[in-house]
């Protein structure tokens, strides 16, 4: 499986790093806690993220700035940009608890809110066609599955899997397979990812020569990567990662 004659890669390519101020003009739950936010503005004019996992930084002024060094010294997190055009992008936020600066923002910044946004600074694109996919993430994660699913052929054999805390976190994705939904209940962030990839074997792959998307909560990432090494899977044609932390609010994802 993990033949290098493959006839996909992921290349590393890097963008014009360029920091914007936008506006916020809509916001959709699409879940109890997942959100979809519009922002908006001219700065977004050239706005390009090559690779499903992108990575832009957000920046959350707590008041109003008068320049782009007062808004580039606001707190900020990481997110994958979900789908962009003229002068607008689209972002979600799985939304949990009251804790931290992007979450609360997301539910409640008034329309008209101005935030910063950084980047992204360079993309993983996956260059060719993998003969196979496996996408496995928590809330986290959706945007970026959103992304890698648009690019499934539909005869393509691919496993898609999600965490969620119950099945009122599940919501509507575009994929060419049906998404398979976990459910952590009060268990901790990631455990019913990690139950799901411990039990996975050879036998359970998906097919020839796939790419591995896995992103969760940090504790994700050691089971995520013996997958990978029990699959046989080339490790520079599988992403595994963790998108955040518990405890480490400021923590953020290797790029």
């Amino acid at each position: 499986m993990g033949d290098t004659r493959s006839g996909f890669s992921i290349e590393r390519r890097g963008l014009d790093l360029r920091f914007r101020t936008v506006t916020l003009s809509s916001r959709e739950w699409l879940a109890p806690g997942y959100v979809r936010l519009r922002l908006t503005g001219s700065d977004l004019d050239g706005f390009a993220s090559l690779g499903s996992d992108d990575h832009m930084r957000l920046f959350f002024p707590t008041g109003p700035v008068g320049s782009v060094e007062e808004m580039r010294a606001a707190p900020s997190r990481e997110y994958t940009p979900l789908v962009w055009g003229d002068g607008w992008l689209d972002v979600e936020f799985a939304v949990h608890g009251d804790s931290g600066v992007a979450a609360p923002w997301a539910a409640r910044a008034p329309l008209g809110s101005s935030i910063g946004v950084g980047g992204p600074r360079g993309s993983a694109v996956i260059d060719g066609e993998p003969d196979s996919w496996l996408l496995v993430g928590d809330e986290t994660a959706i945007p970026a599955i959103r992304r890698f699913s648009a690019l499934i052929p539909d005869s393509t054999p691919a496993r898609i899997v999600i965490e969620t805390v119950s099945a009122a976190g599940e919501i509507d994705i575009d994929a060419p397979v049906q998404v398979e939904w976990l459910h952590r209940a009060d268990a901790a962030p990631g455990s019913a990812l990690i139950a799901f990839l411990d039990g996975l074997t050879e036998a359970d792959a998906v097919g020839a020569d796939p790419f591995v998307f896995v992103a969760a909560e940090q504790s994700v990432v050691k089971p995520g990567r013996g997958l990978v090494e029990r699959w046989g899977v080339d490790v520079g044609k599988a992403v595994v990662k963790g998108y955040w932390k518990r405890g480490e609010a400021e923590y953020h994802a290797p790029h």
